[in-house]
């Protein structure tokens, strides 16, 4: 917790760039206004989630470039200010038809966030749900075993989730639910936070993912 106490003062007092580009920032926090310009949310229908034809996923783009600098600074510098902008640009994407009355984070294990300080999808989640007008429930599942990170592990190590998250849906609305995580890999999380919800009872369900 000193160690975020410091990362967040140092943001406030010290010059800073852009961590999509580089370039320093003028007023505007989190994202150079080019950056923020180049968020463009895109709903997507192939993907490992869903053999529905019709669109279920919404993303702001590929795992690259200014959007994966990005995530990392959110994730990795303690870039809070971040998941506002990049909750935001994800919640203009959302079909209106899709109804969505809740949000739910994929959560880290208890002791990842105690390491982090903070889940980012769960500050992902809030914003998007607050923009939609939902109502974002971080406690809806919850990760019973410890995994290595399915971003840094390539094909094969990928491990099969199916049974690391028990879902609590005591607090959720009855309507359509999107689910969401920052980055989409082999999609074997999300499918199994998918597997969990659906098992306590979960109808409808939407993805939304910052980076595939």
């Amino acid at each position: 917790m000193a160690l975020e106490w410091w990362t967040a003062l140092a943001r406030t007092l010290l010059p800073r760039s852009c961590p999509g580009c580089g370039q320093q920032l003028g007023p505007e926090a989190g994202l150079c206004s080019g950056c923020r310009a180049a968020l463009k949310p895109q709903v997507q229908s192939h993907s490992p989630l869903s053999s529905r034809a019709e669109p279920h996923l919404v993303t702001l783009g590929a795992y690259r470039g200014p959007l994966r600098r990005s995530v990392r600074a959110l994730k990795y510098s303690g870039a809070r200010d971040l998941a506002g902008i990049l909750g935001g640009a994800l919640a203009r994407g959302v079909p209106p038809e899709w109804r969505v009355e809740a949000v739910i984070p994929v959560p880290l294990h208890v002791s990842r966030q105690r390491e982090r300080g903070f889940n980012q999808s769960e500050l992902l989640a809030c914003r998007l749900a607050h923009e939609l007008g939902a109502v974002c429930v971080p406690k809806a599942l919850m990760r019973g075993r410890q995994g290595l990170s399915q971003a840094r592990q390539q094909g094969a190590q990928r491990q099969n989730l199916h049974g690391h998250f028990q879902a609590d849906l005591r607090n959720l609305p009855s309507g359509p639910v999107l689910l969401l995580d920052d980055v989409l890999t082999s999609g074997r999380t999300l499918l199994a936070c998918r597997d969990a919800l659906q098992e306590a009872g979960v109808g409808e369900l939407y993805y939304a993912v910052v980076a595939r």
